[in-house]
């Protein structure tokens, strides 16, 4: 009797890890299919393209916006040469922030009433979502595309928004993010090298630009377009790590770069459907073969229990 109780309670507990493992199953093929789903590029701006600007293009924008955007220019390479100067007026080239870690670059004028500082606003958001540290982990290079703004203005603004970050993030920031202004000369070859289209207006006093951060490598391409002014931390973590080719990040990092790929088109990271089918299956594959394992364990112990009573 205590035999049949025994295979009895063994069985169920077969059928229940069973069942158990098909939620399981399911349950990874659902969050494969929503996660796929939320990856869909929703529309777009005419501001923002992938490819060549076409003036004969019709955009429906006002006249002041009509020759302003941004064309991506993915693995560009950045002029090293440019000159600038930082926020202490210390004349530096582009390429003294080169070979070390990525950068996070914005092209902004520190005068700017409204979206630069969304622009900076939403850089600082992001960067204290993130667990990397500016300064350590990467670099942050915003310019000014105003060639009458100073270096004065430059520190002003930069000692803004550094105080912005938590504590623990200051002093990397203060090192690692840098604050610079130009001429008119280099300010173009930064311009058109990354695809920044925009124009002053006269009727306003301003400068018409759209609004996009820059992700770039440590050898100084052009690797991830980020648009808008709120750049989500998990896209940005991946696209530095991608850009560190994986110097920087975790393992974790590693498994969502092979769910998650970038596209141009959106500036967004969205879900590689094959993939995550692929890891799906493995998970599956993996459950079977423990779910194999139990039971036969399970049934060797039942054998063995019946042996002895049969003894």
């Amino acid at each position: 009797m205590n035999i049949r109780k025994t295979a009895t309670c063994r069985q169920q507990q077969a059928r229940q890890v069973s069942i158990a493992i098909s939620c399981i199953c399911l349950l990874l093929v659902s969050c494969g299919v929503a996660t796929a789903q939320m990856g869909v590029p929703r529309g777009g701006s005419p501001l923002y393209s992938s490819k060549p600007y076409e003036p004969s293009a019709p955009n429906g924008l006002p006249a002041a916006l009509k020759q302003v955007g941004i064309d991506q220019k993915l693995n560009q390479q950045l002029p090293a040469d440019a000159t600038f100067k930082d926020e202490t007026g210390a004349v530096v080239k582009l390429g003294n922030y080169f070979g070390k870690r990525p950068i996070v670059m914005s092209l902004v004028y520190y005068d700017c009433p409204m979206l630069c500082t969304q622009i900076l606003n939403g850089m600082i958001a992001s960067f204290k979502t993130l667990s990397l540290k500016p300064g350590e982990d990467f670099d942050v290079v915003s310019i000014s595309f105003d060639s009458r703004e100073t270096p004065a203005l430059a520190a002003a603004k930069k000692n803004v928004y550094v105080n912005y970050l938590p504590e623990t993030k200051r002093a990397g920031a203060n090192n690692g993010w840098h604050f610079l202004t130009g001429d008119d000369e280099n300010i173009k070859r930064i311009t058109d090298a990354v695809g920044f289209r925009y124009r002053f207006d006269q009727a306003t006093k301003q400068f018409a630009h759209a609004s996009a951060i820059y992700v770039v490598t440590p050898e100084g391409k052009l690797s991830h377009y980020f648009y808008g002014i709120e750049y989500a931390p998990r896209d940005l973590r991946l696209a530095l790590v991608e850009a560190s080719q994986n110097k920087i990040g975790s393992a974790v990092d590693q498994l969502m770069l092979y769910c998650y790929h970038y596209d141009p088109s959106t500036g967004r990271y969205g879900a590689v459907v094959l993939n995550i089918v692929r890891l799906g299956g493995l998970v599956t594959l993996i459950c079977i073969g423990f779910m194999f394992l139990l039971l036969r364990r399970w049934n060797a112990t039942r054998i063995h229990v019946q042996a002895g009573g049969a003894t």
